[in-house]
């Protein structure tokens, strides 16, 4: 009787501590939030081809990292997953092309959402974020481990 009782409250403990680390992991449902570029060279009003923040070192390659973690994880992660580590609820960011073609598809997405059937899958950003945000996230999400 004793041990029956001992499996119970493992087993009811158990339940409620996923039931609890769902809750608490969980990325929610949040507004998009502007992201602080402070530090970061301004960019042309025309917006950049290709990510001016990619070549590796440096204190602008490094600050890009820092802003574009915090950025992504205000932005992103609820759909896109934490680290960059989809969930499979949108794609894998990190699984995007590399170069030219990758920043372009990024960009044009980020700019402009995405909506199937006259839903947003994604929203649009554009009017939200500027170009050096994007290119920081951009810069965040190639550097996080495939």
């Amino acid at each position: 009787m004793r041990l029956k009782l001992m499996i119970g409250a493992v087993a009811l403990t158990t339940a409620f501590g996923f039931t609890v680390s769902s809750t608490v992991m969980g990325h929610g449902d949040v507004t998009p939030q502007a992201v602080d570029v402070e530090g970061l060279d301004p960019l042309p009003e025309e917006f950049e081809l290709q990510n001016p923040y990619r070549l590796k070192g440096g204190e602008q390659y490094e600050l890009a990292q820092k802003i574009g973690a915090s950025g992504y994880n205000q932005n992103c992660a609820r759909c896109h997953g934490l680290e960059a580590i989809s969930g499979g609820i949108a794609p894998d960011l990190r699984m995007l092309e590399d170069g030219e073609f990758g920043d372009e598809w990024f960009m044009e997405r980020v700019r402009k959402g995405y909506s199937q059937n006259g839903a947003y899958k994604m929203p649009p950003y554009e009017d939200l974020l500027s170009q050096e945000a994007m290119w920081a996230i951009r810069s965040y999400i190639e550097n996080q481990p495939k």
